[in-house]
């Protein structure tokens, strides 16, 4: 079926398809002139934040945006978490910690330091420290300018930590 070309006043025949909406439901039929006016003037990103289009991008390029998939998993690696953490401590896991329910905010930070939350073991504090110690270690760290300053860092929050655990 051949349509008449949607632009006002023209005659001509309409060959050439045209999207009304960034939903791509509807469409105009142009003359091939026509068309490429309005293809020409037409920007599918139009009224849209940078955010917004690169959501936009990454949604028809990946499925998902990123931001929506760090927050997935994110979510998932908690929730995987609590399960390992309600399987394998059953027997402690129903218990009231016995550490004082307010933690100082040197506490705090020295948790954050080594990424982890302020419900962490002394076993992972310590085995987090391990890694990062040899990570940083001025000696054998691959980035020597920072290494000092890091280091001590990692091992201030180490000793804080050491006597909250009263180790």
């Amino acid at each position: 079926m051949i349509k008449k070309c949607d632009h006002t006043g023209c005659t001509k025949a309409g060959v050439c398809r045209a999207p009304k909406t960034r939903e791509l439901k509807e469409y105009w039929w142009f003359c091939k002139e026509h068309a490429a006016e309005y293809n020409k003037n037409w920007n599918y990103y139009a009224n849209m934040t940078p955010d917004e289009i690169n959501d936009e991008w990454e949604r028809e390029t990946f499925g998902i945006a990123d931001r929506d998939i760090k927050n997935a998993n994110k979510n998932k690696q908690e929730y995987i978490d609590f399960i390992n953490d309600f399987l394998t401590g059953r027997n402690t896991f129903d218990k009231i910690p016995t550490r004082r329910k307010t933690i100082s905010s040197q506490i705090s930070n020295a948790f954050s330091v080594f990424d982890l939350p302020i419900t962490s073991s002394w076993n992972e504090v310590a085995s987090k420290y391990r890694a990062l110690a040899k990570k940083h270690h001025p000696d054998t760290a691959k980035n020597k300018t920072n290494a000092t300053n890091e280091f001590t860092r990692i091992t201030e929050a180490y000793n804080t930590l050491k006597k909250y655990f009263n180790k």
